[in-house]
């Protein structure tokens, strides 16, 4: 399994309720994919550099996980299709190097 960070941008339409669910959501598919989430981060909403989908800001989560590198592909597809998410970027962690 690799490491993996996910920044995903949610609609600013959404309710602390239904953003919670969303996240939630997020959190049920890795686990589905046999992976793991190591953090949750909600930043909280922020203004966006430019309109996405007409929105000026949304809310930005960061989401630490470990996941089959297998099933990234299904993963993001899913991503695009959630209603809720406006943007998304998922890196590979690299392992950061050692002082001597």
């Amino acid at each position: 399994m690799k490491n993996y960070e996910l920044l995903v941008v949610f609609k600013p339409s959404l309710d602390s309720e239904e953003l919670d669910k969303a996240v939630e959501k997020i959190s049920e598919e890795i686990k589905s994919y046999k992976g793991s989430i190591e953090s949750v981060d909600k930043m909280g909403r922020k203004k966006l550099a430019y309109d996405v989908q007409g929105y000026r800001d949304g809310f930005f989560t960061n989401v630490i996980l470990s996941t089959p590198a297998e099933s990234i592909v299904e993963f993001k597809r899913n991503l695009k299709l959630n209603d809720n998410v406006l943007r998304f970027m998922f890196m590979e962690v690299s392992k950061k190097a050692q002082a001597v």
